[in-house]
């Protein structure tokens, strides 16, 4: 029988989660949660960009999740509503409803939750046998799974790295690019996002999970942070000006100490405009990638982009990715042992539901 799978939220995640979820063949789509009225009743394959499929949006959450879902993607944001999107996820959790989410970055890894932050959620799951898996891309497969299965073609390792190379013009979340990443903010003060305990919460349990994955967990973190201001002033589509003199790029790195060693890093190298910090690196085409490099024998460089047919360019690939990988675990998710689970506590997983056979 199908798992019945309800999406929440249709942002840049949520419509390909949407895609996804349609085109796997041991899913259904039952609801789709939408917070304004201007999407409300629209058909969810209208609202993702494919053809209708009879699941109309609705934004009675309430009713939605009474419906007998067995997972929920949790899509909606979560950067600039932590309480809420925390309490929407709760409410999910006690109804019995596991769920998968990208954006819930205290809950990538248990051992890293602050006990305040874990319990409530640890004791919805225990009542309701439900579970919480939080993925993507980065933070997600691209940073945690993906270097642990290349080393396994690497011989005599002394690092394992990590990297983000994106510019932000691409990204469609324009509240989140000013208010947490700080692209046009004054150089004086230091966004959200590069806080050290927001890099800890949101990128430390991605090394954390590799060092884990072969047997050699971090024993020290430490956080490098650098920024460069706009030499210039550029006009972003869809985001307005970000002026001379703010921030246009900055570069970190989380260094995870094992054994006494810099076994593993992090790191990202952020741009709102190509041309700030020239001697940084640059993804080798387009506006972004992801990439891993082991240094040993080989030194292994793999890197990572995505496009999508539906959503174009390096945001809409990396999107696409995220929503995919989230939308696969479901079946493993719903099949995990009651609480927060990581990749490490399910099994492999694949896009085997997702092969499309002959009609």
């Amino acid at each position: 029988m199908k798992k019945r799978v309800l999406v929440w939220g249709t942002g840049n995640v949520g419509r390909p989660a949407i895609r996804a979820v349609l085109s796997h063949s041991d899913l259904e789509l039952s609801a789709v949660i939408v917070s304004g009225a201007a999407k409300e009743n629209l058909d969810a394959g209208s609202i993702a960009g494919v053809e209708k499929c009879g699941v109309l949006a609705t934004r009675d959450w309430e009713t939605a999740i009474g419906g007998g879902a067995d997972a929920v993607i949790y899509s909606a944001t979560a950067d600039t509503r932590p309480v809420e999107a925390i309490a929407d996820v709760t409410a999910c959790l006690e109804a019995g409803i596991s769920v998968v989410a990208p954006g819930l970055y205290a809950y990538l890894d248990p051992s890293s939750t602050p006990q305040e932050a874990l319990a409530p959620i640890e004791d919805a799951c225990k009542k309701s046998g439900a579970s919480l898996f939080v993925s993507g891309i980065d933070p997600g497969w691209v940073m945690d799974m993906l270097p642990v299965v290349l080393s396994g073609a690497v011989a005599n390792i002394t690092e394992i790295r990590t990297r983000e190379v994106f510019n932000y013009a691409s990204y469609d979340q324009p509240q989140v690019v000013r208010e947490v990443i700080g692209f046009g903010q004054s150089m004086d003060e230091l966004p959200l996002m590069l806080h050290d305990f927001a890099i800890e919460m949101v990128w430390a349990p991605m090394i954390k999970l590799v060092a884990r994955a072969l047997g050699k967990p971090v024993e020290r973190i430490a956080v490098n942070v650098e920024r460069r201001a706009l030499e210039k002033s550029v006009d972003v589509p869809g985001m307005g000006l970000f002026e001379t003199g703010t921030q246009g790029a900055f570069r970190f790195e989380v260094v995870g100490h094992s054994e006494g060693k810099p076994l593993f890093v992090l790191e990202h190298i952020t741009r709102i405009d190509d041309d700030c910090a020239p001697d940084w690196p640059y993804p080798e085409s387009g506006q972004g990638c992801h990439q891993v490099i082991i240094t040993g024998s080989p030194r292994l460089q793999v890197s990572v982009h995505g496009d999508d047919s539906v959503e174009a360019g390096a945001g809409g690939g990396g999107n696409a990715s995220a929503a995919a990988w989230l939308v696969n675990a479901i079946p493993a998710v719903c099949e995990a042992n009651p609480g927060i689970v990581t990749v490490l506590d399910l099994p492999r997983i694949t896009g085997a539901a997702q092969l499309q056979g002959a009609d």
